[in-house]
């Protein structure tokens, strides 16, 4: 990894919003993923949330590979995704329209927070309307009632960067050193991170010109085959 790639990761994961979140319910068709998780990399979301019920699961996970640098998590469940959102004190706030829904730019993004998008076609499911902190709705003066789901995301997803900016947010780091080791490795030394996985092998440290910080033993480990790692594991195991 060459020093400005380090150091332009390094960049990227010292703005990370890790409580600014956003959760798909059902959002299935391939190209409106991805462009959610995009503009989510774009903006500084670190995570992104997904519920798929059966019917609307992505073909071979399609879409999920488009932003190796936005983490996924695809929960059972609406009530599972909100449930834990809301142990993290996020406020969940919901794209509906509604007698209690109010302007997007109304809204404290300041504030810990998830922003759940519902299906294409028909929107939010009433559970996880029901499950939400707030209903929020994007104005709109013309005929339609309703925007792409990836664009109502960006607008969304850009005001919460505006507040944050505002208050400052994204002049500290929020996330852990262990976390941005990770991604570093996996982002610099794609080959080796690869090599790591099939191996069991744990990931090395990553020093602050971007080499990898690693004993002769790491090292070692890397060229044995993982046969050969397996059997070595098995004899100290028996030891």
């Amino acid at each position: 990894m060459s020093p400005e790639r380090y150091q332009r990761i390094r960049d990227v994961l010292a703005k990370r919003q890790t409580d600014l979140t956003v959760c798909l319910e059902n959002v299935h068709k391939p190209h409106n993923v991805s462009a959610v998780v995009r503009t989510c990399d774009a903006i500084g979301v670190h995570r992104v949330h997904t519920v798929w019920e059966q019917q609307y699961k992505l073909r071979g996970g399609t879409a999920m590979g488009s932003q190796q640098w936005v983490r996924v998590n695809n929960h059972e469940s609406i009530g599972d995704a909100v449930s834990h959102l809301k142990r993290q004190n996020m406020q969940v706030l919901v794209t509906h329209l509604s007698d209690r829904a109010v302007d997007f730019r109304e809204v404290d993004y300041t504030r810990p927070t998830a922003i759940l998008f519902g299906q294409e076609k028909y929107g939010a499911t009433d559970e996880a309307i029901a499950l939400a902190d707030q209903d929020i709705v994007i104005p709109m003066v013309g005929m339609v009632q309703s925007l792409n789901v990836s664009v109502a995301a960006a607008l969304v997803l850009y005001e919460a960067q505006r507040q944050r900016e505002e208050a400052g947010m994204y002049n500290r780091q929020h996330l852990p050193e262990k976390e941005c080791q990770r991604i570093l490795f996996e982002g610099g030394y794609p080959r080796l991170q690869k090599m790591c996985k099939q191996k069991g092998i744990p990931y090395p440290p990553i020093d602050e010109q971007g080499l990898i910080a690693a004993d002769e033993s790491w090292w070692q480990q890397m060229q044995l085959t993982p046969k050969a790692l397996a059997a070595i594991a098995a004899d100290e195991a028996f030891r």
